[in-house]
């Protein structure tokens, strides 16, 4: 398993994952760019995989499992 910037297991190379670019993680979390990369930086976010010499991308796997793991807000 590979490290990551958060607790949340990278994705096993079961078989390929979908990556997805920064504007489409902002569309799948509705969180901000500066949200998400506060999140890193406290390593409370899935990390990024390098795709290329300076871009980068998440795999979509990562952001839904990070995202089943969320708190619930009570109503």
């Amino acid at each position: 398993m590979e490290a990551t910037h958060s607790n949340i297991p990278a994705t096993s190379a079961d078989g390929p994952s979908t990556l997805v670019r920064m504007p489409m993680v902002i569309k799948i979390t509705g969180l901000g760019r500066s949200t998400i990369y506060r999140l890193m930086a406290e390593n409370l976010f899935p990390c990024q995989v390098k795709i290329a010499k300076r871009a980068v991308a998440w795999r979509q796997a990562d952001l839904e499992l990070w995202s089943k793991m969320r708190q619930p807000v009570p109503h």
